[in-house]
C-alpha cells in the first residue's frame, strides 16, 4: 500500500468556497425573514398540504429509498472489471460513502438544540429564534432541527458524481444537477411546511458534499502499489 497523488485541489477549493458561503448567509441572518415568507402567525399553510407533505416529503423519502435499493442491486450485479465504467468494488465504496452521509446528518441533528420554524411563537409555537450557532443554548422549542435530516434523501447521492466523473463526465454531470436539483426542491418543501431554515438544507448538502470529497480523496491516495513496483522498492537494483 502506498500513496499515490491525490488531484483535487478543485474539490477541496469548491469546499472552502461553499463553507465561506455558507457562513455569509449564517451571519446575513437571512434564514428568519425567508421563512416568513411562507408562514403568518397561525402558522406554515403548506405544513400538511399535500404537495409539500404528502408529495415531497413521505414521496422523496421513498423514492430515495427505492433508488438506494436500484443501485445496490446494480452494484452487486455489477462484473468485478468493467470497461469504461465503476467496477462492482467501486459501486459498493460509494454505496458506503452515501450510506455514511445518511447517517451523519441525523447524528448532527441528535445533538442540536436548533427548533424548526414552525415552533416559534411568532408561527404559533412556543420557541424563540436562536442561530444554530447558539451552542448550549435552548429556544424554547424541541430542538434536533439543524440540519436537515430530510434533504439528505436527494443530496446522499452526491457520491453518484464523485463515482462517475473519472469514467463517464457527462453523466457525472448529470447525476450533480439531478441531486442538486432534487435537494432544492425538498428543500422548498421542508422551507413550506416550516420544517427547516433555508441554512439547514444548505449545510445538509455541504456535509454530504465535504465527505464524498473526502472520500475521494482518500480513495486516491491510498492504493496499491502494482506488482512489479512492489518488487522493485523491495529489491532494488
Amino acid at each position: 500500500m502506498t500513496t499515490a497523488a491525490a488531484p483535487n485541489g478543485p474539490d477541496l477549493r469548491v469546499t472552502g468556497a461553499l463553507l465561506a458561503a455558507l457562513l455569509a448567509w449564517d451571519f446575513s441572518g437571512a434564514d428568519l425573514p425567508v421563512a416568513r415568507w411562507f408562514a403568518g402567525a397561525h402558522g406554515f399553510a403548506a405544513r400538511d398540504s399535500a404537495w409539500a407533505s404528502t408529495l415531497l416529503h413521505s414521496g422523496g423519502r421513498w423514492l430515495a429509498w427505492a433508488m438506494a435499493a436500484v443501485l445496490l442491486v446494480v452494484a452487486l450485479r455489477t462484473p468485478r472489471r468493467v470497461r469504461g465504467g465503476p467496477n462492482r468494488t467501486q459501486r459498493l465504496a460509494w454505496l458506503g460513502v452515501m450510506l455514511l452521509c445518511a447517517l451523519a446528518v441525523p447524528s448532527i441533528k441528535h445533538y442540536s438544540m436548533t427548533s424548526c420554524p414552525w415552533d416559534l411563537a411568532e408561527f404559533g409555537g412556543a420557541a424563540r429564534y436562536l442561530s444554530h450557532w447558539s451552542f448550549g443554548q435552548a429556544d424554547g422549542g424541541s430542538g434536533h432541527c439543524f440540519p436537515s435530516g430530510h434533504a439528505v434523501a436527494a443530496f446522499a447521492f452526491l457520491g453518484m458524481y464523485f463515482q462517475w466523473r473519472d469514467h463517464n463526465p457527462t453523466r457525472a454531470r448529470a447525476w450533480l444537477l439531478a441531486v442538486l436539483g432534487a435537494g432544492l426542491l425538498l428543500g422548498i418543501g421542508q422551507l413550506a411546511r416550516g420544517a427547516h431554515y433555508p441554512s439547514h438544507t444548505f449545510w445538509t448538502a455541504w456535509v454530504c458534499w465535504a465527505i464524498c470529497a473526502g472520500a475521494d480523496r482518500m480513495g486516491r491516495g491510498w492504493r496499491m502499489t502494482p506488482p512489479s513496483l512492489a518488487i522493485e522498492s523491495r529489491h532494488p537494483a
